[in-house]
């Protein structure tokens, strides 16, 4: 009997083995680029399927006959420094694959003389090494560089010049009629990993033989819905029609977390009883059991967030800072390509997904959550009905100035400290019966949690001293009460000032706005 398949989250998908959808229609125009001739950039952030698109590409393209496909993993150049040294081993690596992958581990065409001489001089091994390739070939070749990104400065310099000596020669020398270089870079970041360095590239650019750049896109619903079937035809599970709505709200169809939560349903939760129906609910809590589990896939792009020129716009981001990077700047790219950010229809920066946004504030409050006094922990807010809002603000205040502030909670995020601190205290008392959904955006000059709990939801619109605006703050907070279809909220404003006396800045007071009853919380 075959062996079933499974929702992969670990490497590669394999026909055969993994439910998988047809990795190349997420890359529409690929295989115009290839028949063109062309050499590009194909993107996007880890574990989105970028190598699954490309073994599919190279299956593809081999099985027509017409032309010779190679796959080549950069990924053990991750620390090279050495050009010479790291043009050599590439081009090792180039044979290697080729002997394995197209010669079926044998290749009577290559012999030991043509295999040293090819790469006598480290600086042009990789072009001597693909031009001996296309003789032996006879026919059109096509290679792909995955994790083409690992390269850097000099480097990486020496492995695109040869792709451009022969590529602008090869209508005299053999060379490979399309190259694309993969990873998460597009090709304005590949200039930049250049620039540190200090080499000139001359006016003579290795780039500008490169005609496109393909971005990997996530899942649309109906991509969601057609790989869930097929786990329901082969095994006869179902899903409750909202299943899928669900998972797109919390992923936003980035393909590992897609996976990650099915496969948390069909064999954590329901533990391969495949005659239970999956439900929303139970997305709910598988979405929980990975955030808190911390899968290597989140564990390493959380970890991002001590990076400065990450910090530089998820900072921000969080407490709705204005914007004071150009979106074309190299940090704005790399929070993009990392996929931790995504630009919103306004072109600020939000958290790519719910999941990641949910990840962001509990990683960086941990620490927070730990340190917290037991009476915290105790939840003495929780009510039949819900929670005692006015006494868990006052709780949180009290909370906040024996803290004095608790910027010792919170490193390196010092203008987000206070909505930091306060998400950790919420958390805090919600664990286990509720959830925080957590509204970011790059801009917006405000941070909105909704708080659900028992039932109920509680609207929370943060704010600091200085970016409240009167009128047009309890505006905003209306219009988010509207959309949560809530009467009321609470507006808590946190003030700088750190030479105001404590009494001037703890206060409590009710406004009536736009037939919303605000609760204002002076901090």
């Amino acid at each position: 009997m075959a062996t079933e398949r499974y929702f992969n989250i670990a490497g590669p998908c394999i026909p055969g083995e993994h439910y998988m959808l047809p990795a190349l229609d997420r890359l529409p125009g690929v295989w115009r680029l290839v028949d063109r001739k062309q050499y590009f950039v194909m993107h996007a952030p880890r574990q989105t399927g970028k190598t699954t698109a490309l073994k599919a590409l190279v299956r593809e393209i081999n099985a027509k006959g017409e032309k010779v496909a190679l796959y080549c993993t950069l990924e053990t150049l991750q620390n090279a420094t050495d050009p010479g040294v790291a043009s050599r081993t590439i081009a090792d690596l180039i044979l290697e694959n080729y002997v394995t992958d197209v010669c079926g581990g044998t290749c009577a065409k290559l012999s030991d003389e043509d295999a040293s001489s090819s790469v006598t001089d480290p600086a042009l091994a990789v072009r001597a090494v693909l031009r001996l390739l296309c003789r032996l070939a006879g026919k059109p070749v096509v290679v792909f560089f995955d994790e083409a990104d690992c390269l850097s400065g000099n480097v990486l310099i020496l492995f695109l010049r040869q792709l451009r000596d022969g590529f602008v020669n090869r209508d005299v020398v053999p060379f490979p009629t399309s190259i694309a270089l993969v990873g998460m870079l597009d090709v304005r970041d590949y200039k930049a990993q250049i620039r540190p360095d200090g080499e000139s590239l001359g006016q003579i650019s290795p780039f500008n033989i490169i005609t496109k750049d393909l971005l990997l896109r996530n899942f649309t619903e109906e991509e969601v819905g057609a790989l869930y079937a097929q786990h329901t035809e082969e095994t006869g599970q179902r899903f409750v029609p909202d299943v899928v709505k669900t998972v797109m709200d919390w992923t936003d169809g980035q393909p590992w977390l897609v996976n990650a939560i099915v496969r948390e349903c069909v064999e954590e939760i329901h533990d391969f009883r495949y005659g239970d129906l999956i439900t929303a609910d139970d997305v709910e809590i598988a979405k929980e059991t990975i955030i808190r589990r911390r899968d290597t896939h989140v564990d390493s792009l959380m970890e991002r967030l001590r990076e400065p020129r990450v910090r530089r716009l998820v900072e921000p981001v969080i407490f709705g800072g204005e914007r004071t990077l150009s979106r074309d700047s190299e940090d704005w790219r790399f929070v993009t390509d990392l996929g931790l950010l995504k630009e919103n229809e306004s072109r600020e920066l939000v958290p790519a997904n719910r999941m990641y946004a949910e990840i962001i504030g509990r990683y960086l409050t941990r620490d927070v959550q730990d340190d917290m006094a037991k009476s915290v922990l105790e939840t003495p807010w929780a009510t039949p009905d819900g929670l005692d809002m006015v006494g868990l603000m006052a709780a949180f205040q009290s909370f906040w100035r024996e803290n004095n502030g608790a910027d010792r909670y919170v490193h390196d995020y010092n203008e987000a400290t206070p909505h930091l601190v306060l998400m950790a205290f919420l958390q805090r008392v919600t664990n286990g019966e509720g959830r925080i959904t957590r509204e970011m955006a790059l801009g917006s000059g405000r941070l909105d949690l909704c708080v659900e709990f028992r039932g109920h939801k509680y609207a929370i619109e943060v704010k600091t001293k200085k970016n409240f605006a009167g009128e047009k703050s309890y505006g905003q907070l209306a219009a988010y009460l509207d959309h949560l279809g809530l009467a009321e909220g609470w507006m808590p404003i946190f003030d700088a000032d750190s030479d105001k006396p404590w009494a001037d800045r703890i206060y409590s007071r009710d406004v009536d706005f736009a037939g919303k009853l605000i609760h204002v919380v002076g901090l």
